[in-house]
């Protein structure tokens, strides 16, 4: 069940984050040069929702191998809420501002963020402290 759980958690993580990472990233660009800014911002809240299935099995898959309390998760759990609130908070909202004034003020800012938190939720994901792979 853990390899059934894990393998759907690592692709809805590529599936779902992937696109608003990259959609959310090309976003500030796409307001500046009259491009594709509002398909971006559609596809970044889309996938977003989408995303909420990432932490879900997530924790279903850290129950299924028994390691929830482990150092790794807990932080993993701390910044994957970090990200969603970031994208929530600041990401989304900013782009509907920027939709509306074309101001991008900050958001290539809060964008990087986000990245970043995810790609450290990545990294950890990977090397997994403790880990019994050899990763």
């Amino acid at each position: 069940m853990s390899k059934l759980f894990l393998s759907l958690h690592v692709l809805a993580a590529i599936i779902a984050i992937g696109p608003v990472t990259v959609a959310a990233s090309m976003f500030p660009k796409a307001v500046a040069t009259d491009g594709n800014a509002a398909l971006l911002h559609r596809i970044c809240r889309v996938y977003a929702l989408i995303g909420i299935s990432v932490p879900v099995l997530g924790f279903a898959t850290a129950g299924v191998m028994g390691v929830t309390g482990h150092p790794w998760v807990v932080v993993s759990v701390a910044l994957t809420t970090a990200a969603a609130f970031l994208l929530a908070l600041k990401v989304l909202p900013g782009q509907e501002q920027a939709l509306k004034t074309g101001n991008v003020k900050h958001l290539a800012m809060y964008t990087g963020m986000f990245n970043l938190l995810w790609a450290t939720v990545t990294v950890l994901m990977i090397l997994r402290p403790g880990s019994t792979t050899g990763a």
